[in-house]
């Protein structure tokens, strides 16, 4: 009895082990691209230039926008994240007060929560987001509207829909009130 035990318990490891194998070599750069959207497109028409300082110009121009466009992202996440920390901080320190009225503090308790909620919305919104293909996003959520900006160039047919979708999954947020931007 004990052996058989024994041999269940050693290959379910096995299958265990054998399954985590599985599971990184998938999900690995040098296996199948099976997390990484892929780039090409199917009838996709690349055009060549034969003058190559063109090409050259037109790669300068298209890396310089796009370190504007990383920057701007950067500064609105950093702006974000620093009104947050001193909306939370205030609400903190209404909290703590001794002398503070109690009808203050349970205001500031569910301002705070609030806050909480909205920064965990926009958190993964912004992740849902990234994984349907957008490499910088954000969203900023109000008591009833939301804004989202992405990347003019990741910009298709279908992202308004998709975008829509990721924020009516993470908010109550009515359709009509979500805007995007593009930059």
């Amino acid at each position: 009895m004990k052996i058989k035990k024994r041999h269940i318990v050693l290959s379910a490891l096995i299958l265990a082990l054998a399954a985590a194998v599985y599971l990184n070599w998938q999900f690995s750069d040098s296996g199948s691209s099976l997390l990484t959207p892929t780039s090409k497109e199917l009838g996709a028409a690349t055009y060549v230039n034969a003058n190559t300082k063109a090409t050259v110009d037109e790669a300068v121009k298209t890396s310089n926008s796009g370190d504007q466009t990383d920057q701007y992202f950067a500064k609105c996440l950093t702006e974000r994240k620093q009104a947050q920390d001193e909306a939370v901080t205030k609400a903190k320190e209404v909290i703590t007060l001794t002398d503070a009225d109690e009808d203050l503090k349970k205001e500031a308790v569910e301002q705070m929560s609030k806050l909480e909620d909205r920064i965990l919305a926009q958190s993964n919104i912004e992740s849902v987001l990234k994984a349907k293909g957008f490499s910088q996003c954000l969203c900023f959520i109000s008591d009833d509207n939301c804004i989202i900006t992405v990347k003019k160039s990741e910009i298709e047919s279908d992202s308004p829909i998709i975008i829509k979708d990721a924020v009516m999954s993470q908010t109550d947020i009515d359709f009509n009130n979500i805007k995007i931007n593009d930059i």
